[in-house]
């Protein structure tokens, strides 16, 4: 059990600041009526929303296009017992407009897996939520 005065709420601006941050992060969707979980490099887009780049018929898009995810990604030090996790929450929606594609394949996320027929899935920011731990002490 952690202290309650080691938590602090952070808003959207620190949010946005930290995702930037960090390449790794995981999303959260529904695969055959039950809670999945799959990590991926990602970048924000200048709007704040979470940009992926997958394969236009991977199960991932198959799963989440035109469905509410979870986008998950946190920094932590365990020797310090401290970090950060920022949720985003929103529509995910594969990116169609061709300009708007080639326009990410410029500024957006490369994958670090090899791709075939490259796509990029877009998460709408319609909810940001984050966390900060610094430096909790165990409660005995």
């Amino acid at each position: 059990m952690f202290q309650n005065d080691a938590f602090r709420v952070l808003d959207g601006e620190e949010c946005r600041r930290l995702l930037a941050r960090v390449p790794v992060g995981r999303v959260v969707y529904t695969r055959q009526a039950l809670p999945a979980v799959l990590p991926v490099n990602f970048a924000l887009d200048r709007d704040g929303s979470v940009l992926l780049r997958t394969s236009r018929g991977s199960d991932l898009v198959r799963a989440v296009d035109g469905v509410v995810v979870a986008f998950e990604a946190d920094e932590f030090d365990a020797v310090t017992r401290s970090g950060w996790s920022v949720v985003v929450t929103g529509r995910a929606t594969t990116v169609t407009d061709p300009a708007e594609q080639a326009r990410l394949s410029q500024t957006g996320p490369a994958s670090w897996m090899p791709l075939r027929d490259p796509v990029f899935v877009r998460i709408t920011a319609e909810m940001v939520t984050g966390r900060e731990l610094t430096g909790a002490h165990a409660l005995r």
